[in-house]
Protein backbone atom coordinates (compact mmCIF):
# COMPACT_ATOMS: atom_id res chain seq x y z
CA UNK A 1 0.00 0.00 0.00
CA UNK A 2 3.02 2.33 0.33
CA UNK A 3 2.98 3.10 -3.40
CA UNK A 4 -0.69 4.14 -3.40
CA UNK A 5 -0.91 5.85 -0.01
CA UNK A 6 0.28 9.33 -1.19
CA UNK A 7 -2.64 9.61 -3.62
CA UNK A 8 -5.09 8.32 -1.02
CA UNK A 9 -3.68 10.71 1.57
CA UNK A 10 -4.15 13.69 -0.76
CA UNK A 11 -7.73 12.60 -1.42
CA UNK A 12 -8.35 12.18 2.30
CA UNK A 13 -6.95 15.65 3.07
CA UNK A 14 -9.15 17.24 0.42
CA UNK A 15 -12.21 15.36 1.68
CA UNK A 16 -11.60 16.52 5.26
CA UNK A 17 -11.34 20.15 4.14
CA UNK A 18 -14.41 19.81 1.90
CA UNK A 19 -16.57 18.42 4.73
CA UNK A 20 -15.89 21.39 6.98
CA UNK A 21 -16.22 23.91 4.14
CA UNK A 22 -19.61 22.43 3.23
CA UNK A 23 -20.98 23.52 6.60
CA UNK A 24 -20.34 20.51 8.83
CA UNK A 25 -19.02 21.04 12.33
CA UNK A 26 -15.63 19.60 13.26
CA UNK A 27 -17.33 16.84 15.28
CA UNK A 28 -19.73 15.94 12.45
CA UNK A 29 -16.94 15.83 9.88
CA UNK A 30 -14.71 13.68 12.11
CA UNK A 31 -17.60 11.32 12.87
CA UNK A 32 -18.42 10.97 9.17
CA UNK A 33 -14.79 10.24 8.31
CA UNK A 34 -14.45 7.57 11.00
CA UNK A 35 -17.88 5.95 10.70
CA UNK A 36 -18.60 6.13 6.98
CA UNK A 37 -15.01 5.66 5.71
CA UNK A 38 -16.01 5.89 2.05
CA UNK A 39 -14.50 8.86 0.29
CA UNK A 40 -16.62 8.76 -2.85
CA UNK A 41 -19.86 8.43 -0.85
CA UNK A 42 -18.78 11.27 1.45
CA UNK A 43 -17.99 13.58 -1.46
CA UNK A 44 -21.24 12.66 -3.22
CA UNK A 45 -23.43 13.22 -0.18
CA UNK A 46 -21.84 16.43 1.14
CA UNK A 47 -23.31 18.79 -1.47
CA UNK A 48 -26.70 17.14 -0.98
CA UNK A 49 -26.52 17.67 2.77
CA UNK A 50 -25.45 21.28 2.25
CA UNK A 51 -28.31 21.84 -0.20
CA UNK A 52 -30.89 20.42 2.21
CA UNK A 53 -31.79 17.50 -0.06
CA UNK A 54 -34.30 14.93 1.23
CA UNK A 55 -32.76 12.18 3.34
CA UNK A 56 -33.85 9.49 0.87
CA UNK A 57 -31.94 11.23 -1.93
CA UNK A 58 -28.78 11.39 0.20
CA UNK A 59 -29.07 7.74 1.20
CA UNK A 60 -29.88 6.61 -2.34
CA UNK A 61 -26.88 8.48 -3.73
CA UNK A 62 -24.50 7.02 -1.14
CA UNK A 63 -25.97 3.55 -1.73
CA UNK A 64 -25.51 3.76 -5.50
CA UNK A 65 -21.98 5.14 -5.24
CA UNK A 66 -21.02 2.24 -2.96
CA UNK A 67 -22.75 -0.54 -4.92
CA UNK A 68 -19.33 -1.82 -5.98
CA UNK A 69 -18.79 -3.07 -2.43
CA UNK A 70 -21.62 -5.54 -2.88
CA UNK A 71 -19.60 -7.06 -5.71
CA UNK A 72 -16.42 -6.95 -3.62
CA UNK A 73 -18.08 -8.72 -0.70
CA UNK A 74 -19.59 -11.40 -2.93
CA UNK A 75 -16.15 -12.11 -4.38
CA UNK A 76 -14.46 -12.17 -0.95
CA UNK A 77 -17.08 -14.41 0.63
CA UNK A 78 -15.07 -17.54 -0.14
CA UNK A 79 -11.98 -16.02 1.46
CA UNK A 80 -13.58 -14.90 4.71
CA UNK A 81 -16.54 -17.15 5.50
CA UNK A 82 -14.44 -19.23 7.88
CA UNK A 83 -14.13 -16.21 10.19
CA UNK A 84 -16.59 -15.33 12.97
CA UNK A 85 -19.20 -12.71 12.06
CA UNK A 86 -17.56 -9.93 14.10
CA UNK A 87 -14.29 -10.35 12.19
CA UNK A 88 -16.07 -10.38 8.84
CA UNK A 89 -17.84 -7.15 9.76
CA UNK A 90 -14.52 -5.63 10.83
CA UNK A 91 -12.85 -6.63 7.56
CA UNK A 92 -15.83 -5.23 5.66
CA UNK A 93 -15.37 -1.88 7.40
CA UNK A 94 -11.63 -1.74 6.68
CA UNK A 95 -11.62 -2.99 3.09
CA UNK A 96 -11.42 -0.28 0.43
CA UNK A 97 -11.04 -0.30 -3.34
CA UNK A 98 -7.29 -0.64 -3.63
CA UNK A 99 -6.85 -3.02 -0.71
CA UNK A 100 -9.46 -5.27 -2.35
CA UNK A 101 -7.76 -5.06 -5.76
CA UNK A 102 -4.29 -5.77 -4.40
CA UNK A 103 -5.55 -8.64 -2.26
CA UNK A 104 -7.40 -10.39 -5.09
CA UNK A 105 -4.41 -9.98 -7.40
CA UNK A 106 -2.12 -11.55 -4.80
CA UNK A 107 -4.51 -14.39 -3.96
CA UNK A 108 -6.43 -15.36 -7.08
CA UNK A 109 -8.06 -18.36 -5.38
CA UNK A 110 -9.10 -18.93 -1.74
CA UNK A 111 -6.72 -21.06 0.30
CA UNK A 112 -7.85 -24.51 1.37
CA UNK A 113 -5.49 -24.99 4.32
CA UNK A 114 -5.05 -23.15 7.61
CA UNK A 115 -1.62 -21.73 6.79
CA UNK A 116 -2.89 -20.32 3.51
CA UNK A 117 -5.92 -18.74 5.19
CA UNK A 118 -3.68 -17.15 7.81
CA UNK A 119 -1.46 -15.68 5.07
CA UNK A 120 -4.50 -14.30 3.24
CA UNK A 121 -5.92 -12.71 6.36
CA UNK A 122 -2.55 -11.21 7.31
CA UNK A 123 -2.10 -9.66 3.86
CA UNK A 124 -5.64 -8.28 3.72
CA UNK A 125 -5.57 -6.94 7.28
CA UNK A 126 -2.17 -5.31 6.88
CA UNK A 127 -3.03 -3.63 3.58
CA UNK A 128 -6.46 -2.51 4.71
CA UNK A 129 -5.17 -1.10 8.01
CA UNK A 130 -2.36 0.82 6.29
CA UNK A 131 -4.91 2.22 3.85
CA UNK A 132 -7.24 3.18 6.74
CA UNK A 133 -4.47 4.95 8.65
CA UNK A 134 -3.34 6.87 5.56
CA UNK A 135 -6.88 8.05 4.87
CA UNK A 136 -7.97 8.87 8.41
CA UNK A 137 -4.77 10.66 9.42
CA UNK A 138 -4.94 13.05 6.48
CA UNK A 139 -8.73 13.39 6.56
CA UNK A 140 -8.65 14.39 10.24
CA UNK A 141 -5.74 16.74 9.50
CA UNK A 142 -7.80 18.35 6.74
CA UNK A 143 -10.73 18.75 9.14
CA UNK A 144 -8.49 20.38 11.76
CA UNK A 145 -6.84 22.75 9.27
CA UNK A 146 -9.84 23.43 7.03
CA UNK A 147 -10.03 27.11 7.94
CA UNK A 148 -6.25 27.57 7.75
CA UNK A 149 -5.57 26.13 4.29
CA UNK A 150 -5.80 28.84 1.59
CA UNK A 151 -8.26 28.19 -1.23
CA UNK A 152 -5.57 29.01 -3.80
CA UNK A 153 -3.73 25.82 -2.87
CA UNK A 154 -6.17 24.04 -5.17
CA UNK A 155 -6.79 21.05 -2.90
CA UNK A 156 -10.07 20.34 -4.68
CA UNK A 157 -8.26 19.91 -7.98
CA UNK A 158 -5.54 17.83 -6.29
CA UNK A 159 -8.21 15.56 -4.85
CA UNK A 160 -9.80 15.16 -8.27
CA UNK A 161 -6.43 14.19 -9.74
CA UNK A 162 -5.85 11.68 -6.95
CA UNK A 163 -9.28 10.15 -7.51
CA UNK A 164 -8.68 10.08 -11.26
CA UNK A 165 -5.40 8.25 -10.71
CA UNK A 166 -7.07 5.65 -8.49
CA UNK A 167 -9.86 5.20 -11.04
CA UNK A 168 -7.45 4.77 -13.94
CA UNK A 169 -5.44 2.19 -12.01
CA UNK A 170 -8.63 0.10 -11.67
CA UNK A 171 -9.47 0.25 -15.40
CA UNK A 172 -7.56 -2.94 -16.15
CA UNK A 173 -9.96 -4.50 -18.68
CA UNK A 174 -11.90 -3.39 -21.73
CA UNK A 175 -15.21 -3.80 -19.90
CA UNK A 176 -14.06 -1.60 -17.03
CA UNK A 177 -12.84 1.08 -19.44
CA UNK A 178 -16.18 0.99 -21.26
CA UNK A 179 -18.07 1.33 -17.97
CA UNK A 180 -15.92 4.31 -16.96
CA UNK A 181 -16.51 6.03 -20.30
CA UNK A 182 -20.27 5.42 -20.22
CA UNK A 183 -20.50 6.68 -16.63
CA UNK A 184 -18.58 9.84 -17.53
CA UNK A 185 -20.78 10.60 -20.54
CA UNK A 186 -23.99 9.90 -18.62
CA UNK A 187 -22.87 12.15 -15.75
CA UNK A 188 -22.24 15.02 -18.17
CA UNK A 189 -25.48 14.44 -20.08
CA UNK A 190 -27.53 14.43 -16.86
CA UNK A 191 -25.64 17.29 -15.21
CA UNK A 192 -28.77 19.47 -15.06
CA UNK A 193 -30.57 17.08 -12.71
CA UNK A 194 -31.10 18.45 -9.18
CA UNK A 195 -29.37 17.19 -6.04
CA UNK A 196 -26.43 15.74 -8.01
CA UNK A 197 -28.69 12.96 -9.29
CA UNK A 198 -26.49 12.83 -12.40
CA UNK A 199 -24.19 10.65 -10.29
CA UNK A 200 -26.97 8.12 -9.77
CA UNK A 201 -27.86 8.29 -13.48
CA UNK A 202 -24.22 7.68 -14.43
CA UNK A 203 -23.93 4.63 -12.18
CA UNK A 204 -27.22 3.18 -13.42
CA UNK A 205 -26.24 3.66 -17.09
CA UNK A 206 -22.81 2.08 -16.64
CA UNK A 207 -24.10 -0.88 -14.63
CA UNK A 208 -26.96 -1.55 -17.06
CA UNK A 209 -24.71 -1.48 -20.13
CA UNK A 210 -22.03 -3.64 -18.53
CA UNK A 211 -24.58 -6.24 -17.45
CA UNK A 212 -25.76 -6.46 -21.07
CA UNK A 213 -22.20 -6.68 -22.42
CA UNK A 214 -21.25 -9.27 -19.81
CA UNK A 215 -24.25 -11.38 -20.81
CA UNK A 216 -23.33 -11.14 -24.50
CA UNK A 217 -19.72 -12.20 -24.07
CA UNK A 218 -18.93 -15.50 -25.81
CA UNK A 219 -17.23 -16.78 -22.64
CA UNK A 220 -19.94 -15.55 -20.26
CA UNK A 221 -20.79 -18.10 -17.53
CA UNK A 222 -24.04 -19.94 -18.06
CA UNK A 223 -24.36 -21.83 -14.81
CA UNK A 224 -26.04 -20.18 -11.80
CA UNK A 225 -23.57 -18.82 -9.29
CA UNK A 226 -20.62 -18.85 -11.71
CA UNK A 227 -18.20 -15.97 -11.10
CA UNK A 228 -18.30 -13.11 -13.60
Amino acid sequence: MAATSPGLAAWGLMTGVAMVNSGMSTFEAAAMSLLVFAGSAQLASMPLIAAGAPVWVILATAFCVNLRFVVFSAHMRAYLMHLPLRWRLFQGYLTADLSYVMFTRRFTHPATDEAGRTAELAYLSGGSFFNWVSWQAMSLLGIALAHSIPANWGLGFAGILALLGVGCSLATSALRRVSAGVAAMAAVAAFALPFKLNIVAAIAAAVALCLVLEHLRPDAPTTPGSPA
